[in-house]
């Protein structure tokens, strides 16, 4: 979004969301390794539980609670406001590229057999979140130096605003363009393409199965491999149909300020469409990053079942301690 494109604004445009303690539920659950997934997904689910939930943490407790009730607190002295906006940014991109990351995974374990049996495994899903989180490191560490105080109050730089280099310098400006292309254009792009490639992959090769397995008119055999592809797609679908849907808004409106050459809207104006559409685009996108402990839950029983145990368990424990004094 280069200078022509933006407007001072505070850091991190992430919408406030509830603290998301399904989030650390779902890091739990999964962690266990109980809920029948394979371990290179559990490593993938559990990844994106963890970032989700530091979004949670960076974006809401330290950005948005602490500089609306803790007006005065450390956190609002601009070193760490700039480092506090910089991890925002880095857990939201960990977030979005681990969703790729895990979709691609999901793909070639569908599309790519060959390839599956040397992918697809616990060491590769370590190696591939590890380097997603190091690129994503990278990637964020310009951030904290982009931002000058927005005032000085008894020789103590407070809050952060963008430097006016930031709207001018051509390095800015790139970078700037580099981090919306980055989350969460590409990212929608890549999530629509290997899901496109993946329903293509999946009618092509349950037509042909249906052949060889003598399926007829009126004749419906039992496939236990079907039947587990079509549970692990449930998942795969679901989670980035959301990814999809929550990402679209904002994305609609990037590409329609640029397209426009205008500024975004600050302040509050309500009356404004311009101003509901970037508003609903930040909040339907912050969003996101709360949805997938909740889509585990509604697709997978034994997650369910994991998690209602792990709900019981400090009362089975309790009662269990009572019975042995007995």
């Amino acid at each position: 979004m280069g200078g022509k494109g933006r407007n001072h604004r505070r850091p991190a445009a992430i919408w406030p969301a509830q603290p998301d303690a399904a989030s650390l539920a779902a890091v739990v659950v999964l962690s266990r390794g109980r809920c029948g997934l394979s371990k290179c997904v559990t490593y993938y689910l559990v990844a994106m539980a963890v970032t989700d939930l530091l979004v949670i943490i960076t974006a809401v407790i330290l950005n948005r609670i602490t500089y609306t009730f803790f007006v005065n607190s450390l956190l609002s002295i601009t070193p760490a406001c700039s480092l506090s906006t910089a991890l925002i940014y880095f857990s939201r991109d960990c977030s979005v590229w681990l969703t790729v990351a895990f979709t691609f995974d999901r793909f070639v374990a569908i599309c790519c057999l060959e390839l599956k049996r040397r992918y697809c495994n616990e060491k590769s899903a370590a190696v591939v979140i590890s380097v997603v989180c190091f690129l994503a490191t990278v990637k964020n560490i310009p951030y904290y130096f982009v931002y000058q105080p927005l005032y000085i109050l008894d020789g103590v730089p407070r809050f952060c605003d963008y430097k006016l280099s930031f709207y001018t310098e051509p390095v800015w400006i790139a970078y700037d363009w580099l981090d919306q292309l980055l989350t969460p254009c590409i990212p929608f792009l890549l999530i629509l393409l290997f899901n496109v490639l993946t329903i293509r992959h999946i009618f092509v090769s349950n037509r042909v199965r249906r052949g060889l397995r003598g399926e007829k008119e009126g004749k419906n055999l039992e496939d236990a491999e079907t039947e587990k592809r079509k549970k692990s797609m449930i998942l795969l679908f679901t989670i980035s149909a959301s990814f999809l849907f929550l990402w679209m808004t904002h994305v609609i409106n990037f590409l329609y300020v640029q397209i426009k050459g205008i500024l975004y809207i600050s302040g509050f104006n309500f009356g404004d469409p311009r101003y509901i559409l970037q508003e609903s685009g930040n909040m339907l996108s912050s969003l996101s990053f709360c949805t997938n402990s909740f889509i585990y839950a509604a697709t997978q029983a034994k997650f369910r079942e994991e998690l209602t145990k792990t709900l019981k368990y400090p009362m089975t424990a309790v009662t269990r301690c009572f019975t042995r004094q007995k």
